[in-house]
């Protein structure tokens, strides 16, 4: 817990500034978690040609899958 409190308050700035602005990062995180599970999916299965276009299907909303 002191480890945590510590690295908080290294880093107070960046907490004030999530805790107090109206804005925030979370709909590019949920991109990039959406991304990397994708990734995790098609480990050793395909290239990246066929991650990139997997990518840019789930970008658009479809949720079928290249791989069947």
């Amino acid at each position: 817990m002191h480890t945590f409190v510590t690295g908080l308050g290294q880093d107070l700035d960046a907490v004030v500034a999530g805790l107090s602005l109206r804005y925030s990062s979370g709909a590019v995180e949920g991109q990039n978690n959406k991304i990397k599970m994708l990734k995790r999916q098609m480990f050793g299965r395909a290239n990246f040609d066929l991650l990139r276009k997997r990518v840019l299907l789930t970008a658009r909303g479809r949720s079928g899958s290249l791989l069947c």
